[in-house]
């Protein structure tokens, strides 16, 4: 297939242009130029009969280094010609960024229909021209695209004689025309044609479009640049629900939700007119086998799910009807259980699981299915089930604990998974129900799309420190820190997630393959999805190891300071007493009363005057905490969170790599040393952190951010939304305005500090809205945490001045949902609990059962479980009216 490319584009001088086919950067079409504005190229490449589009990208490139691509999952896209080895094909482009609203091309927004659709074009040899356009969302009303203008071709502007134009890939129109049959010039517009009656239902907001002549050689097809069409039609807005696959609950689960439940759930979304689902991370966390392992962000595996949302109702029954009849007992106890019993759950799923391996195995792994998912997965399967199978044979998932292969060497796995192994019917398992999840999942996905659902994921930012990724891809990870986050009005102490950090100097060389990799495996199953702590690109919070809360992390990358840059904000630099714990005999006396003697004797050293250093061999938080590992009476929970917060009572923490540059300590303002500090050292300091932690690294992280987010956000067609709540630096807003990503807005955690709740009406279009996460209370349970806080709401937000509820009436809930679901953002996803919130009822009594998780505690127990079943839910027939009607008026449909 002859191709010519060319395309308008000013360079610098050194810039050149290069086009990359089908995401083949190795083989680039190096495109020429005489003036610096006009690039030219032109490639013969070889097409199969099979390929129906041919796609393509231009970069600029500097010394061979790519210095700009082409922003946007959708690239430029040709038909392609194999039939007419003498015809060639010649492309007229403009370089294209983002369209405008990109978001709307996504799959989440293109869910009604399935493509590529697949048409046969007439090439003729008297030369042709390709009309190119993008125009989103014209399916899900039922419309396609078409072309109407001057001429008999072109129906001479008769509403109903356009030139229909065909979607080649989703959102991607063409139209093949005999340029023979053209007058010139020609005037013509893009319009909306009815699908039914192929007749214009709309015109396009724009002057007529023109081409004044064309030469179009009798072997040659002429494209136009693509054109980027919009109607007025009003931009979607979408309501839906959050609720972890977990926590579902049907009258057959196995005392947790399963990926049959998310059909239910599905259902239920589509009766109240929902249009979205969105989830908690569902990958496989099996550690430990105990209930410490339900914290869904610490998994083994980035790709592999967690056996315990197999449905058992899709897979066969036990042919030993005595033991099918005992599991049918136990899941009728399991699912009676008001929480999720997570260790008898996957106690009982596991052994019937492997009961029916033994029974169908053999015969599910021998299928043309199975083998096809193996194929197209092995890079991650096989390395999963080996780790699993060791992890089980060795009684830890600690690899470098392991008597052998604690060091990751595929040769030594692949002999160790080798069919005529004895240990391949154990590591076959692992293959085997991870095919039932991906089948079953797959299914609940492809009902989504049909039901015209969103169905959105989670991605996590960080990895288990005893996963398969650490063990095979180690170079990827700086496993000697601890990912976190910095102290926020959920964490006074901040959060250590206990995840090694990202070598994204590692991760660059190869394009962030590892990412990459990881989204579109997601894109299987998901139309939109939400980055985890998408802060975490910009910069990780990054706790050392010796280290059990976050106070004494820093920002990675960050930009530390010298001692003299620390004394030009005018405060002198005292090495001692601003980078060692500050303790004396006032500080030991307020935090631990009349254990102070005990707390002097056996864990501190006195220096000089009142003032004490920790001993040794307790001057780490973990050192404290193995010695307090055995004790769990107050008296010592307390005296160990004392000396916790000792160590970390210090002005400035020394940076990772140099240990004489430094970055003032988060939060220290509320701490002992601080409060040494003169009145006029205070102001430097303040003038210092401030500087530090708001302005200095602006630029620097925009930079660090936009070196990844375009290259992962752009990788698949989902609907990127970011989760940018804590510590925001003015940056994040500047990147996720500039890939449109959607942010996450909740009213009690206002982005403009002079707002003590955000403004519902003031979020932007391009944004998630919800009252509660899984990491808050709902919105009945923050209500009743603070009756000040409560009442300033009702009265100066809600509008009320009687007496404010001392618990959140089903009325009151419903007008805080209604004024959510009436604000400018795209979605509004509203957890499973608050929308029952609104039928005093229906909804749970006990509200405190309710909460998901709490960050505050770091082994939380993640149990929570709807209190009634989906089924019942769906004949609740006074909320889901109220739902629906409160959805459609809002127009979120």
């Amino acid at each position: 297939m002859k191709i010519t490319f060319r395309i308008e584009y000013r360079t610098a001088w050194g810039e050149e242009i290069g086009v990359s086919i089908n995401g083949n950067e190795t083989k680039l079409i190096p495109l020429s130029t005489r003036d610096g504005i006009i690039w030219e190229g032109k490639t013969e490449y070889e097409v199969e009969e099979k390929d129906k589009i041919l796609s393509y990208r231009y970069g600029v490139y500097r010394n061979h280094r790519c210095i700009r691509l082409e922003r946007g999952n959708m690239q430029h896209i040709i038909p392609t010609i194999v039939s007419k080895k003498n015809i060639s094909i010649q492309v007229d482009d403009s370089w294209r960024d983002l369209p405008i609203n990109s978001f709307l091309y996504s799959s989440a927004f293109s869910r009604h229909y399935l493509l590529p659709i697949e048409h046969s074009f007439n090439y003729s040899t008297a030369g042709n021209i390709i009309f190119r356009a993008l125009c989103p969302t014209l399916r899900h009303r039922n419309q396609k695209l078409g072309i109407s203008g001057n001429g008999e071709v072109f129906g001479n502007w008769n509403p109903e004689k356009p030139i229909e134009m065909f979607e080649i890939k989703q959102n991607e129109w063409i139209a093949v025309i005999d340029a023979s049959q053209l007058n010139y010039p020609l005037e013509y517009k893009f319009v909306a044609i009815d699908e039914k009656t192929n007749k214009v239902v709309e015109w396009e907001n724009h002057n007529n479009r023109i081409i004044n002549q064309c030469d179009v050689h009798p072997t040659r097809i002429y494209t136009t640049p693509e054109a980027e069409v919009f109607f007025n039609a009003k931009l979607p807005k979408v309501a839906g629900t959050t609720i972890p696959i977990f926590s579902l609950k049907s009258e057959g689960s196995f005392g947790v939700g399963d990926f049959g439940d998310l059909k239910k759930m599905i259902d239920w979304a589509v009766l109240t007119h929902q249009h979205a689902i969105q989830i908690l991370p569902i990958n496989d966390t099996t550690i430990t086998n105990t209930w410490t392992d339900s914290y869904p962000y610490s998994s083994i595996s980035i790709y592999a799910f967690h056996p315990m949302y197999i449905d058992l109702r899709q897979v066969e029954k036990l042919k030993d009807e005595k033991l099918q009849s005992e599991y049918d007992t136990k899941q009728q106890e399991l699912n009676a259980l008001p929480q999720v019993d997570y260790e008898a759950v996957n106690e009982a799923k596991r052994s019937y699981l492997k009961l029916l391996f033994k029974q169908e195995g053999k015969r599910k792994l021998s299928t043309n299915s199975f083998k096809e998912f193996y194929q197209k997965n092995a890079h991650w399967l096989q390395p999963y089930a080996a780790f699993s199978f060791l992890r089980d044979k060795y009684g830890t998932p600690k690899f470098s604990e392991w008597p052998e292969y604690t060091i990751y060497k595929k040769e030594d796995i692949d002999n160790l998974c080798d069919t005529k192994s004895k240990s391949y019917n154990e590591i076959s398992f692992y293959y085997y129900v991870q095919y039932l999840l991906h089948i079953q999942l797959l299914n609940a996905s492809d009902y989504a799309r049909e039901k015209g659902v969103i169905l959105k994921g989670d991605i996590p930012i960080g990895i288990s420190r005893n996963s398969v990724e650490a063990w095979i891809e180690p170079y990827y990870f700086n496993m000697n820190g601890q990912a976190g986050a910095p102290p926020d009005a959920f964490s006074a102490n901040g959060q250590n997630w206990g995840f090694p950090t990202y070598n994204w100097d590692v991760m660059e060389k190869d394009n962030y393959q590892w990412w990459q990799k990881r989204f579109r495996k997601m894109a299987e199953y998901f139309t939109a999805y939400r980055i985890d702590h998408i802060l975490g690109f910009f910069r990780i919070w990054e706790i050392p190891t010796h280290s059990v809360h976050g106070l004494l992390g820093q920002f990675v990358p960050s930009l530390p300071m010298s001692t003299s840059e620390i004394e030009s904000y005018g405060l002198p630099f005292q090495k001692e007493f601003m980078t060692k714990p500050f303790i004396n005999d006032k500080i030991i006396k307020e935090k631990f009363g009349e254990k102070s003697e005990y707390v002097v004797r056996h864990f501190l050293r006195h220096e000089h005057h009142d003032i004490y250093s920790m001993q040794p061999k307790f001057d780490t938080q973990r050192k404290v905490e193995v010695y307090f590992a055995n004790k769990s009476d107050e008296e010592s929970l307390t005296i160990k969170e004392g000396l916790y917060s000792l160590i970390s009572d210090v002005l400035f923490v020394p940076d990772r790599k140099d240990k004489n540059l430094y970055h003032p300590r988060i939060a220290v303002q509320n701490d002992y040393v601080y409060k040494q500090l003169s009145w006029k050292e205070k102001e430097a300091f303040n003038n210092l952190y401030n500087d530090y932690y708001y302005k200095r690294h602006n630029r620097f992280w925009y930079e660090q951010a936009m070196k990844k987010l375009p290259t992962l956000t752009q990788s698949t067609s989902m609907l990127c939304c970011g989760e940018d709540l804590g510590m925001v630096p003015d940056c994040v807003p500047w990147v996720m305005n500039e890939l449109e990503i959607l942010s996450l807005e909740i009213q009690r955690m206002p982005k403009n500090p002079a707002h003590e709740f955000a403004h519902v009406w003031e979020y932007p279009y391009r944004s998630v809205c919800t009252i509660s996460t899984h990491d808050m209370s709902t919105l009945r349970g923050w209500w009743e945490e603070d009756y000040n806080q409560t009442s300033h709401f009702y009265k100066h937000i809600m509008g009320h001045w009687d007496e404010t509820p001392k618990t959140a009436p089903g009325w009151v809930c419903e007008e805080i949902i209604k004024r959510h679901l009436e604000c400018p953002s795209i979605l509004c996803i509203l957890s499973f609990q608050d929308w029952l919130s609104m039928d005093e009822d229906i909804r749970n009594k006990n509200v405190e059962a309710e909460r998901i998780n709490i960050p505050a505690i770091p082994r939380h127990y993640w149990r929570y479980r709807m209190h009634l079943s989906i089924e019942e839910l769906i004949k609740c027939d006074k909320i889901n009216e109220k739902i629906r009607n409160i959805i459609d008026e809002n127009e979120r449909n």
